[in-house]
């Protein structure tokens, strides 16, 4: 059976470490070039990028450790999908999670909040920049992560960090769609200067609308029935 096709892919010499093939695999996945379900065939792959099928192997073993492709027994790698049921899932805990970072903004160390105020920046620039959709969606949810990070609790910032992983993607296909930097810098920037004021009730209910407009961004970019179960 013929091979799924590819997009061309790239890779500077040499072209045989686990890190070119990585970073060529995630460009292509963040530009959408390859999308939402794809198989990633080490034999295709090994083919495209002219390189050893076990290098191809654990430079998939990377991605699927990145929450970016999925390994399934009998089917073997694919890119990461979503259904309905775990988009609300994913906004349901973030809300949780991003909820308990901005009640500790007043209690928390001055370089946790210094942290968000970066991540805000770095997020701002890359938005304004916006030729790398890897780099703006990284930035944006760092800028989130560093929200959760108010804790100061680890275990919750591993889980952010896995729900992160689940959605990059999906994100990254909102980003490329919405073309509306401008708004998503002054939403981001209104959700940091609400923090700054201490007004704890507006920006918990500022940031449930940011999270539930964001699902339903990626419901309709991964063309999903928002009533699903």
């Amino acid at each position: 059976m013929p091979a799924d096709p590819l997009p061309p892919l790239h890779l500077s010499a040499p072209a045989s470490t686990v890190d070119r093939i990585v970073e060529e695999l995630r460009r292509a996945l963040f530009a959408g070039e390859i999308t939402a379900g794809t198989p990633l065939r080490e034999q295709a792959l090994t083919d495209a990028m002219g390189v050893s099928r076990s290098t191809v192997r654990e430079a998939l073993g990377v991605l699927v450790a990145e929450g970016l492709a999925v390994r399934e027994p009998h089917r073997g790698v694919h890119v990461t999908s979503l259904e309905a049921e775990a988009v609300h899932d994913v906004v349901t805990t973030r809300v949780v999670l991003e909820s308990a970072g901005v009640r500790a903004w007043a209690d928390a160390e001055p370089e946790a909040r210094a942290r968000v105020r970066a991540a805000l920046g770095a997020f701002v620039a890359a938005a304004r920049a916006g030729d790398d959709p890897g780099r703006v969606t990284a930035t944006h949810l760092a800028l989130h992560r560093a929200i959760v990070a108010l804790t100061g609790s680890s275990r919750l910032l591993g889980l952010a960090d896995a729900v992160y992983a689940e959605i990059r993607l999906a994100l990254a296909k909102v980003d490329r769609m919405r073309r509306d930097a401008p708004q998503q810098i002054a939403n981001h920037e209104e959700l940091v200067a609400l923090l700054e004021s201490g007004d704890t009730a507006a920006t918990l209910a500022a940031l449930r609308a940011h999270l539930e407009e964001a699902a339903e961004s990626m419901l309709l970019a991964l063309e999903l029935d928002p009533d699903a179960d």
